[in-house]
């Protein structure tokens, strides 16, 4: 069959070239060639290949002008090119038509190329304008070709990747990096470059993956606000390619206000996501957070991050990587698990724990959220344990200070008094009693790191910890816990801790039975904690 195609077409284009010789209008006919080659290429792929040099998008009009930066904000529908490429070929053709403007969005890969190749390469120059018979022009079309979303693709657009700095980026043709304002660094497949996009203004508006939102280079005047929106939606062309369901901040740089017995005067808060995400403040360079989204395929949504800027005169400054993950995508986080660790080793923090002298209480209030671990192979196998121990420090920080243990425990007619003594001793599990009043005292029922089914290496197991060390010891009611920290481990999986802390660090004298069942002694000078942590 396919030798009799190839027969009929060359007995084709020699009477179509002895009747184009005949009638004398060689160069109309070479000029109307060409027209129909770069029409039907347009066409196949659905693309403007001068304008946008791009696999995925429909000839449109020019880009309107914002009065702010432009950044992202792009609808399929508004993505237009800016001259018509096929001016040069009007000639005695006629007035030129653009029959792309109906080509559907994304006619890509195999399908459209198929049709490139059999309609333009083969054919379609061999016929006049006048001569509409084109026996293959649908035959392509005709071969079932389905295109898999999550198939990366080398001809796709806006892939990661990685620039030659260190930076995230997309892979876009250099005038889309442009387009959309970004700083092209380095380069990737078909001649892309790696687009590194940064936003440094307040009230932006984000759309694109691997986004930086960077503080602004004039200082951040106290008790204001600044704050950026993501915006979810898959009639964004940036985001035609996969629904997004989760969104990765990764801090950079982050730097505000310390906070005041442990409650924030900077605040940072994320508006708009299904997942539990705590207000924080201070530093927390190098922290990460993980924000479940509802699949943008379904529910466009937009999540907002806001930074509130109390009165003071510290520096705040930030650098926050916005990440957009595709439903599906094997690299998701659990769902509520606010961060998540997917290496064998490494190091866990809580919000604003750094490794400095300071006495000052660096431990933040009103912290609930899930810490989860990956399970990876480590000899070929899955982990079977996870082992915890406190971090090593050089500038005499304290790396677990999770509620000031007491040292005494006082009877209910004194409880003003509860926390008078402190120890830095460990503590586990939630209450002691205090025989001569019979009064409960809190150890870890109001703040505490939930790690279930830890044990050290004698058996003593506990889920609860906190006090001044990481220790599953037992202590009793006038000396909880021990003085020093141990490594302790879990087999439960999956890997996971959870920490909590309440909404104050001063003296509880007041009992409101459930939310506060028992005293507690105030805390001093707590710091959170930093954890080394091992997969076996």
């Amino acid at each position: 069959m396919s030798k009799l195609y190839l027969i009929i077409s060359v007995a084709l284009m020699v009477a179509q070239v002895s009747r184009a010789c005949e009638e004398g209008n060689e160069e109309e006919q070479l000029a109307a060639a060409r027209y129909q080659s770069e029409e039907y290429f347009a066409n196949a792929f659905g693309y403007d290949p001068s304008s946008w040099n791009a696999l995925y998008y429909p000839k449109t009009a020019q880009v309107p002008v914002y009065d702010g930066p432009y950044e992202g904000r792009t609808v399929s529908s508004s993505l237009q090119s800016r001259a018509n490429p096929h001016k040069k070929y009007y000639g005695s053709i006629g007035t030129y038509v653009d029959e792309s403007a109906n080509q559907p969005e994304g006619r890509f890969a195999l399908g459209g190329l198929g049709a490139s190749i059999i309609n333009t390469g083969l054919f379609n120059n061999r016929f006049s304008p006048a001569n509409t018979w084109r026996p293959f022009a649908n035959l392509a079309n005709r071969i079932p070709v389905s295109y898999n979303p999550n198939f990366d693709n080398p001809l796709d657009t806006f892939d990661a990747c990685t620039s030659p700095s260190g930076d995230a980026g997309i892979c876009v043709p250099g005038s889309v990096c442009s387009l959309f304002r970004g700083r092209p660094s380095g380069s990737c497949v078909l001649g892309k470059v790696c687009c590194v996009n940064t936003v440094t203004a307040c009230g932006g508006t984000v759309t694109l993956n691997n986004t930086y939102w960077q503080s602004p280079t004039t200082p951040v005047s106290a008790s204001s606000t600044c704050a950026l929106t993501i915006k979810l939606d898959t009639k964004y062309v940036e985001q035609l390619k996969k629904p997004i369901c989760q969104i990765r901040l990764d801090f950079v740089s982050f730097t505000t206000a310390q906070p005041t017995l442990g409650t924030c005067v900077d605040t940072f808060q994320v508006g708009g996501s299904s997942s539990t995400v705590p207000i924080i403040c201070g530093d927390n360079s190098g922290q990460h957070m993980y924000l479940d989204v509802p699949s943008s395929a379904l529910t466009p949504t937009d999540v907002q991050l806001i930074f509130s800027f109390g009165t003071g005169t510290t520096t705040r400054s930030w650098n926050i990587k916005i990440a957009l993950l595709p439903c599906g995508a094997s690299y998701l986080a659990p769902t509520d698990c606010l961060q998540y660790y997917t290496a064998s080793t490494g190091k866990v923090k809580s919000f604003n724990w750094q490794d400095t002298t300071s006495n000052a209480i660096r431990q933040l209030n009103n912290q609930n959220y899930n810490i989860c671990f990956r399970t990876e192979l480590i000899s070929g196998q899955r982990a079977t344990q996870m082992c915890l121990s406190i971090c090593s420090v050089t500038n005499a920080g304290d790396p677990f200070s999770i509620t000031t243990p007491v040292a005494v425990v006082v009877g209910s007619a004194n409880a003003a008094a509860i926390g008078a003594a402190v120890s830095p001793n460990s503590n586990v599990g939630t209450t002691v009693s205090n025989t001569a009043g019979n009064t409960l005292v809190a150890t870890c029922l109001y703040d505490f790191l939930l790690i279930a089914g830890a044990r050290d290496a004698n058996g003593i197991e506990a889920d609860r910890f906190c006090g001044n060390q990481l220790n599953p010891a037992v202590g009793t009611a006038l000396l909880p816990g021990a003085t020093t920290s141990v490594q302790v481990c879990t087999p439960v999986r999956p890997f996971r801790m959870t920490y909590r802390t309440d909404g104050t660090e001063a003296t509880i004298t007041t009992l409101n039975v459930p939310t506060v069942p028992a005293f507690a002694g105030a805390d001093t000078a707590n710091t959170g904690f930093c954890l080394d942590y091992q997969e076996q």
